[in-house]
């Protein structure tokens, strides 16, 4: 039957502020925001009697008031006797009606869906009081609903207490997890390395792969070797390369401004000094639709600012305009954004592929090195802690959602460079670390999958009824 045939119903109106013997009494006012979801929030505007009847706005203790301008649906019972806003209907039920169960009815997928169906809106949704009252509600005999909310209780009941045992897991699991980082940070040898991979410390994979590049780019990943060729001396030909090619010089890095000391063979060198050359891209006025078949096209900063080069994340070139070929990315170019948000900006991919006839924007740099670095390395040192703070503290713009980091700035970033050896070493290493944290993170979304299987499937048995498992089960 219809909601209209279970009770009597109203909608709320707000007395005139004018008014004011109708504000400040001892009869709750209820607005949207104090409908919580476990509970009616009565400590706020109150009205007193004569402001409480104004309209014939007062529903009974056991009402149901539930939101129908704006947050549709939005529902709970009243536990005394409240005045509400015009933003509200409340349905008081007749006696063959349990409040309980009316309350259970209303919050229900099908009832929720019906609601929202119902509403119109232009700015705002609204389901007016007639359209609210004709939704069905399907209504078993009394003591039916009796039962039924009782076990709706004992299953609300049984997942609190599978909530509060898993948060305890997990917070079991924290601990664990970060005395494992600490234990492998402390002394990162292949011994420790089985502790960052333990299945029951369930360790985030975010924050695997953060300790993995920390560890990485300060020297605590793979072992020295005293046989490689120090980096200060790999440094030193490159500025005689750099001196040929009549590249500006930056200043030393300051012993007293590095974030962490180095290995005995590593040497601090700003990022400028490693490049023989930098450039930018070019921006013309494009469309919205990417490029298609042998179009040239004008990467959008996204196409370097999620740990990967995306090439698809591009503008078509205006047809009629012409390209600028010094601008193409090729395969092996180090880019860099230098406009986008707080989050973002500065961070850095080294392309290992790319389809011709795609040019950087001018929000997009590029970084020439000489063969004996090895760039993958530097993305590394460059996505790190230590050069995200370092961006931060120099970037301009007032707004998190759009910061820039100026070429200068770049090119005076620190960076603790090893020896080529040990360069690759430490990429190689980080390779093998992060193709475990995916596979570690696949088995993690396999578990979580089978867990709630199992819970539906709990549920199913406790009701009788059979598991409507999630789609992607």
């Amino acid at each position: 039957m219809a909601l209209a045939d279970i009770g009597a119903a109203q909608t709320g109106t707000t007395p005139s502020k004018a008014d004011h013997d109708a504000f400040n009494g001892d009869v709750p006012f209820i607005k949207p925001a104090d409908i919580l979801p476990n509970s009616i929030d009565y400590s706020n505007e109150s009205l007193t009697r004569h402001g409480a009847e104004i309209g014939s706005r007062l529903a009974p203790r056991g009402s149901l008031l539930m939101v129908c301008i704006g947050t549709i649906g939005k529902c709970n019972l009243i536990e005394r006797e409240c005045a509400f806003n015009q933003q509200i209907n409340s349905l008081t039920p007749v006696d063959a009606v349990d409040s309980s169960y009316l309350l259970i009815a209303a919050r229900s997928n099908s009832f929720q869906d019906a609601a929202w169906k119902k509403s119109s809106s232009t700015t705002i949704a609204i389901l007016n009081k007639g359209k609210w009252l004709s939704i069905p509600v399907p209504l078993p005999p009394l003591s039916e609903q009796k039962r039924i909310v009782a076990k709706v209780d004992e299953l609300m009941s049984l997942c609190d207490r599978l909530e509060s045992q898993q948060q305890e897991r997990e917070t079991r699991h924290a601990a664990l997890a970060r005395a494992s980082l600490a234990r492998f940070a402390d002394a990162p040898t292949p011994a420790n390395l089985p502790f960052l991979f333990h299945p029951s410390y369930a360790i985030p994979p975010a924050d695997l792969r953060k300790s993995i590049l920390t560890l990485a780019v300060q020297g605590k990943l793979v072992p020295q070797d005293p046989n490689d060729e120090p980096a200060e001396e790999l440094i030193a030909r490159i500025a005689k390369q750099r001196r040929a090619e009549k590249a500006k010089d930056y200043s030393p890095v300051d012993s007293d401004v590095v974030p962490f000391g180095a290995p005995y063979s590593w040497s601090w060198v700003r990022l400028g000094n490693l490049s023989l050359s930098s450039d930018s891209g070019w921006s013309p006025q494009c469309g919205s639709e990417s490029r298609s078949g042998n179009e040239w096209g004008v990467l959008k900063v996204s196409a370097v600012s999620w740990g990967g080069f995306d090439p698809e994340a591009n503008k078509a070139l205006p047809s009629g305009m012409e390209p600028r070929p010094e601008c193409e990315v090729r395969p092996g170019d180090f880019l860099l954004s230098r406009a986008n948000t707080e989050e973002l900006v500065a961070r850095s991919v080294v392309v290992e592929q790319t389809p011709p006839r795609l040019m950087m924007s001018d929000k997009i740099v590029r970084f020439t090195f000489p063969d004996e670095i090895e760039k993958v390395f530097i993305n590394l040192a460059n996505l790190s802690d230590p050069s995200r703070e370092y961006y931060m503290r120099n970037a301009s713009g007032t707004s998190s959602s759009m910061k820039n980091i100026g070429r200068e700035v770049m090119c005076n970033l620190p960076i603790a460079l090893p020896p080529l050896a040990e360069q690759r070493r430490i990429v190689a290493k980080v390779d093998q670390l992060m193709a475990l944290v995916d596979a570690l993170e696949t088995q993690l979304a396999a578990s979580r999958a089978t867990a709630a299987n199992l819970l539906f499937a709990l549920v199913a048995k406790l009701t009788g009824t059979a598991p409507c498992l999630p789609a992607n089960s």
